[in-house]
């Protein structure tokens, strides 16, 4: 039973991981289109845009409502990142500990 416990905190930790890399991603990628070095008009990057756009939107929008706006500064990635983050350490304590 105990496998199977890791096992499952293990992948959870894995799509955890996945989640941080998509945000950091969608953050660099909208910094791109910001700034005109890429171009949304591209197939690709539309595709890549849209596809993070919508990984990401659903964790962010609950914390952009609480969140006060800082003058264009989106900081609710780093927020849920550092939730991420805390989550990610508590399991992997549960894990090491052996509940």
């Amino acid at each position: 039973m105990d496998a199977i416990l890791i096992a499952l905190f293990q992948v959870i930790d894995l799509v955890l991981g996945l989640v941080v890399w998509a945000l950091i991603l969608s953050a660099i990628l909208s910094w791109l289109v910001a700034f005109n070095v890429v171009n949304v008009r591209n197939q690709f990057i539309s595709t890549v845009g849209n596809f993070l756009y919508r990984v990401t939107e659903p964790m962010l929008r609950p914390i952009r409502r609480y969140v006060p706006d800082f003058g264009g500064v989106d900081v609710s990635p780093v927020i849920l990142i550092l939730v991420i983050y805390f989550i990610r350490s508590v399991l992997r304590q549960w894990a090491v500990s052996g509940f």
